[in-house]
């Protein structure tokens, strides 16, 4: 049987399609990530745009967006949900422009995503066995190309 026939396999089922079993695994650690960042109370989508804002101080609200490929429609509300909670502030950068930075409060909840953040990354790799590892990074990013 070749390999591809097997994937099809009525003893393998769904769990032996590639794909399936990629989105099983992103969804059930998605979970885990949004689970723990909500001890914190974030969203994924929250963390992403203050670890974004953390890197830059001169980003307006649509290069943010570029960057984490969120829908200008879904940006306002989530930089109003993180002006609300004081964790980001406007100012401007000329006539135009509006930079997105953390506040200090943001800063502070900036140093616990990023805790949050690797200690996750760490159990994740931790649950990949160690001879896959070297591979896994550059196996995703091909998928992501």
């Amino acid at each position: 049987m070749k390999p591809s026939e097997a994937m099809f396999s009525k003893d393998v089922g769904l769990t032996g399609l590639p794909g399936y079993a990629l989105r099983r695994a992103a969804n059930s650690m998605m979970a885990d990530l949004a689970g723990r960042l909500a001890g914190i109370d974030l969203r994924i989508s929250d963390s992403a745009v203050l670890q974004v804002i953390g890197e830059r101080t001169d980003m307006t609200s649509s290069e943010i967006g570029k960057v984490l490929e969120i829908q200008r429609a879904n940006m306002a509300p989530l930089l109003d949900r993180l002006e609300a909670a004081k964790l980001i502030r406007r100012e401007p950068i000329d006539r135009k422009s509006q930079a997105v930075v953390l506040t200090q409060h943001g800063l502070e909840q900036l140093e616990t995503i990023r805790r949050v953040v690797l200690e996750f990354e760490e159990d994740l790799m931790a649950r990949i066995p160690a001879r896959h590892r070297p591979h896994f990074l550059p196996a995703l990013r091909a998928l992501m190309d």
